[in-house]
C-alpha cells in the first residue's frame, strides 16, 4: 500500500506525514540480512545488514555494493557443497584444519563452525581467499548457504496487527529479539537484479501470499532527475543508535556528478561505478546505504521515493581517506532512480 495518508478526504498534517515514513506500522523502510540457519532457531546467525524499502508488489530495493563484498569465512555449509566444491582444492593440512574447527550434523548433513576463535577465524578467511573460493554475498545466496531475509520487528506480537497474517509463519520464520525488545518476522527474498554501475539492486518477496505482499508499506517511485533547486529532501534511514527505529532527516543536492569509481572484486573482477549521481548534504549514518531519499509531491499529495543512498562521505574525509571509527557524516553520494527507470520499470510491468 502506497502511503496516501489521507483521512476522509481531507489531507492529514504534514508532520503526521513524515511521522508516518517512520512508524513502524507504515514505514516502506525496512532492512535486508542474510541469515543462515533459519530453520534451525538454535544455530541461527545473522549478516551482511543492509538498509531497503518497499515499492509495491513485494519489489525492494537496496544497493549492490554489498552483494559482491566477501564474508571471508561461512557460518555453516551444505556437507554436498564442502565435498564438491572446496575439499578437491584444499591440500591435507588445510583440510584436517577445517575439519577441526567445523563439526558435521548427521541429520541436518550440514558442517558448522564451531570456533570463535579470532586466530582461527583469520586462519579459515585465509585459507578461503588463497584457494579462491568464492565467500561473496551474492554467491552465498546463489548456492543457498545462506539467504536473504526482509527483518521486520514490532512492538507488539501480531505481524503489521494483522492476526490472519501472523499465522502466516511458522515458529522459524519469527522469534522475540530480546535484545532490541521486538517481535521479529522473517520474510525471505530473492534478489531479481544488481545494477552494479549504478549501485542499486532490486529484490523480491518470495513465499508470501498476496495478502501479506499488500500489508507492508510502500513508497512510489519518481524517476526525476533533480537539482539543488528541488524543495527539501529527506533521507529515511535507520536511527543513529542502531537498526531499530527510524530516522528521517532533511537532506539537500548540493550537486551532481558524472561519477566513476572503482569497486574492488577478488573473485568477479573489479566494477565500476558510474552514470549520474547527486551529490548530498545532511546527515547520515554508517550503515546507511540502501535508505530511500523522498521528497513530497504536491500533486500526488504523498511522499515519492527519488534516488538511493549509495556512498556516504563523499567528499568530508576523503582530504586524509580518514574514515576509521567515524560513524556519521556530513555529505553522501545518491543514485537517483532516474538512471534505472528503464530496466525498474520493465520488471515493474510484470
Amino acid at each position: 500500500m502506497f502511503l496516501d495518508l489521507k483521512a476522509n478526504g481531507d489531507d492529514i498534517p504534514m508532520v503526521d506525514k513524515k511521522r508516518a515514513l517512520i512508524d513502524e506500522q507504515t514505514s516502506p523502510l525496512q532492512r535486508i540480512m542474510w541469515v543462515y540457519n533459519n530453520d534451525e532457531p538454535q544455530k541461527r546467525t545473522f549478516e551482511n545488514n543492509i538498509c531497503t524499502f518497499h515499492i509495491g508488489n513485494g519489489y525492494f530495493l537496496s544497493v549492490a555494493h554489498n552483494l559482491r563484498l566477501q564474508s571471508g569465512y561461512y557460518r555453516s555449509i551444505e556437507d554436498d557443497i564442502y565435498r564438491r566444491d572446496l575439499l578437491p582444492i584444499l591440500d591435507g593440512s588445510q583440510t584436517r584444519f577445517l575439519d577441526q574447527q567445523y563439526f558435521t550434523d548427521e541429520y541436518t548433513k550440514k558442517r558448522y563452525l564451531n570456533t570463535t576463535d579470532p586466530e582461527s577465524l583469520k586462519t579459515i578467511t585465509n585459507i578461503l581467499k588463497q584457494k579462491r573460493f568464492d565467500t561473496r554475498w551474492v554467491t552465498l545466496a546463489q548456492k543457498k548457504i545462506c539467504r536473504p531475509y526482509l527483518v521486520f520487528q514490532f512492538r507488539n506480537n501480531a505481524f503489521y496487527n494483522d492476526a490472519d497474517l501472523t499465522r502466516e509463519f511458522d515458529a522459524n520464520r519469527m522469534m522475540y529479539d530480546q535484545a532490541a525488545h521486538r517481535h521479529t518476522f522473517f520474510v525471505e527474498v530473492e534478489l531479481v537484479e544488481a545494477f552494479y554501475g549504478a549501485d542499486i539492486a532490486l529484490y523480491k518477496v518470495v513465499g508470501a501470499s498476496k495478502d501479506l505482499i499488500s500489508k507492508i508499506p510502500s513508497v512510489e517511485v519518481n524517476f526525476d532527475f533533480l537539482d539543488e533547486s528541488v524543495n527539501t529532501m529527506y533521507c529515511l534511514q535507520s536511527s543513529p543508535s542502531g537498526p531499530t527505529g527510524r530516522l528521517l532527516n532533511t537532506a539537500h543536492i548540493e550537486g551532481m556528478l558524472d561519477h566513476f569509481g572503482i569497486f574492488p572484486d577478488d573473485v568477479g573482477g573489479n566494477y565500476i561505478f558510474e552514470g549520474c549521481r547527486y551529490l548530498m548534504k545532511g546527515y547520515f549514518r554508517f550503515g546507511s546505504s540502501g535508505a530511500p531519499y523522498v521528497f513530497y509531491d504536491e500533486v500526488k499529495g504523498r511522499y515519492v521515493v527519488n534516488a538511493i543512498q549509495s556512498e556516504a562521505s563523499g567528499v568530508q574525509l576523503s582530504i586524509k581517506n580518514d574514515r576509521e571509527g567515524n560513524f556519521q557524516y556530513i555529505n553522501a553520494i545518491a543514485s537517483p532512480l532516474s538512471i534505472i527507470k528503464d530496466e525498474l520499470e520493465k520488471h515493474l510491468r510484470h
